[in-house]
């Protein structure tokens, strides 16, 4: 099974998966996000990081097209793992916002552009279907996304897709969805410094419902895409101390607590790093620790970012 098994499992639809996953967005180098002085990173360097992260359990990989450096995509590389690895992983991607070949950003797709960004997504992966496909709101906050949803929902039954999520929304947008087609994960910023899934009850809502509550950004705090380095919370480096572990797996045990439907996608290029991350997960914190984690720090919002 894994180290990774260690926080249990939770499922994805009919997809069974350990609570501790993989997210891809660092896995292309510094270069990520349109930075074209980043150094690509090697591509036998990146295919062995994965293969290891399968090894120690990580059945979980959260991807998107747009996650490519001036060198590297993200979906090439977990393609070109996969095609050398015998077990079960599950590739969940997402759409709606999207990049130009140059690494500019676009407007995010109409409906009838979804489609596209779809078969892009299989292209790259080289898949006939997409295992979870996350709709991301990237537009107005409030702004409805049923169309969107729909045009998702017209392929999930075409057999492109096979079970659906949302990414970076509100409550209301759950419920809209909902209507139109099953959620099976919803993917917001979250973490022990960002609480607004919390406020807005979205949290809550998905455990009640049966829906995988995805967090990203959680390792990073303060600081959103920057990696995780000098910790600036005396309380996670107290609790840390106290269990012989690193600031980052506080953080992401911390989120692991908040519910068995709470899962992670801590993303690193460092293989070190990744194993402390996939540890994290039989990182067991006393209900004092939790109390002592419990209260915000910084600002109830935060800024409206790609993830």
């Amino acid at each position: 099974m894994g180290a990774a098994a260690a926080a249990g499992t939770w499922k994805l639809g009919d997809l069974e998966v350990n609570r501790i996953g993989y997210g891809a967005m660092r896995l292309t180098g510094n270069g990520m996000m349109g930075n074209s002085d980043g150094t690509p990173i090697d591509r036998d360097a990146a295919i062995g990081l994965l293969h290891s992260a399968f090894e120690q359990g990580v059945n979980h990989i959260d991807t998107a097209a747009f996650y490519f450096s001036p060198l590297r995509s993200a979906n090439e590389l977990i393609n070109r793992a996969l095609s050398s690895w015998h077990g079960d992983v599950v590739v969940v991607t997402k759409v709606g916002p999207a990049r130009d070949p140059s690494g500019e950003w676009i407007t995010r797709a109409r409906p009838d552009q979804l489609r596209g960004q779809v078969e892009e997504n299989l292209r790259q992966l080289g898949r006939d279907h997409l295992d979870v496909v996350n709709l991301r709101a990237d537009g107005p906050r409030t702004a409805s996304i049923a169309e969107q949803f729909g045009a998702l929902a017209e392929l999930r039954e075409a057999g492109l897709i096979r079970h659906l999520g949302l990414s970076a929304v509100l409550p209301e947008h759950v419920a809209e969805a909902q209507a139109i087609a099953p959620v099976v994960c919803v993917q917001n910023s979250y973490g022990l410094d960002w609480r607004r899934a919390d406020e807005s009850g979205l949290v809550d809502l998905c455990g009640e419902q049966g829906i995988a509550f995805v967090p990203f950004f959680a390792v990073s705090g303060l600081r959103r895409e920057a990696a995780a380095d000098q910790e600036q919370d005396a309380r996670v480096r107290s609790v840390a101390r106290a269990h012989g572990a690193t600031p980052a797996q506080v953080r992401l045990a911390w989120t692991l607590h908040r519910g068995p439907h709470v899962l992670a996608i801590p993303g690193t290029a460092n293989p070190v790093h990744l194993a402390e991350n996939i540890a994290a997960g039989s990182l067991r914190l006393t209900e004092e620790e939790l109390a002592v984690l419990g209260e915000p720090v910084g600002p109830a919002t935060s800024p409206r970012t790609h993830g």
